[in-house]
């Protein structure tokens, strides 16, 4: 699929239809019950058994799963369909890393996530960090789908960030001291199966899911270029943060110019923090 790459280059993000076609769409549906069944493997946070419940009732009890492609192949496939490869390629450039994925579920009620860069929380070298976020449900302004700041990755600039109490938000960190103001954000309603990629550094946020019934499910999964560093976590005793490489990554496309390094199984799964009793600091 290919992408207007100068209006990509411009407002930050892109919307790309039909990614997943009504059979990958139901697949995704199903896997992500079976995930949260425990049906793929345990992972941290997961709740005791589902027993007989119903799928909806399984799926309530969480709102994002961090990592699920370390435990269903098909979630890792999903990640590498040659329709996202086109566009990761067109963006990033031929040599592309993963690094994160994320399945969130956001039934009614569940909260959103306050403004935010991903480059805060994931620092690739090049700036060249872009998401993908697949919508498994239709996502509206009712059920708490992405808004985004049009352009506001282009400063490049990292806005800095604090811990924040809104209720109407998860523990995710929320971004500060920026010139942008509400007027300016724009929501991105997409239908079920459509994609909205977008640049690292763009401010973006979602709020809850205020629907009577239903959920926003939706499959995330963070990108970059191979040819970078990443600097995720803090180095290791005698290593440099200039040489410092987070190498728990799966190439997506083209070649791995640092592959003689390995890669390593470092991240697991698990269940993020949502306010529900309060948050992790």
């Amino acid at each position: 699929m290919i992408i207007d790459h100068a209006a990509y280059a411009r407002e930050g993000y892109a919307v790309v239809h039909g990614l997943l076609d009504d059979a990958a769409l139901e697949a995704a549906r199903t896997e992500a019950s079976a995930i949260c069944r425990g049906q793929r493997g345990a992972f941290d946070g997961i709740a005791d058994s589902a027993g007989n419940e119903q799928d909806l009732d399984v799926l309530r009890r969480y709102l994002c799963i961090h990592f699920p492609h370390k435990i269903s192949p098909f979630l890792l496939h999903l990640a590498r369909l040659p329709a996202a490869v086109d566009v990761l390629t067109t963006v990033i450039g031929p040599n592309v890393k993963m690094m994160q994925s994320m399945l969130f579920i956001k039934s009614a009620g569940r909260p959103g996530q306050a403004w935010h860069q991903d480059e805060t929380f994931i620092p690739t070298r090049d700036r060249s960090l872009t998401a993908i976020w697949i919508a498994l449900d239709d996502a509206t302004v009712e059920n708490g789908c992405l808004w985004v700041i049009p352009g506001s990755h282009r400063p490049g600039v990292l806005y800095p960030a604090r811990d924040q109490d809104d209720a109407r938000f998860d523990c995710t960190q929320e971004a500060y001291g920026f010139a942008y103001h509400e007027e300016h954000a724009v929501p991105v309603e997409v239908p079920a199966g459509a994609a909205v990629v977008f640049n690292g550094y763009l401010l973006h946020r979602s709020l809850p899911n205020t629907g009577r019934h239903g959920m926003r499910r939706a499959l995330v999964h963070h990108y970059m270029s191979a040819e970078s560093l990443l600097p995720w976590f803090p180095p290791a005793p005698g290593t440099t943060m200039g040489k410092h490489d987070h190498r728990d990554i799966v190439l997506i496309a083209g070649e791995d110019p640092y592959a003689f390094r390995g890669t390593d199984d470092v991240v697991q799964p698990h269940v993020r923090h949502d306010g529900d009793g309060g948050c992790a600091r």
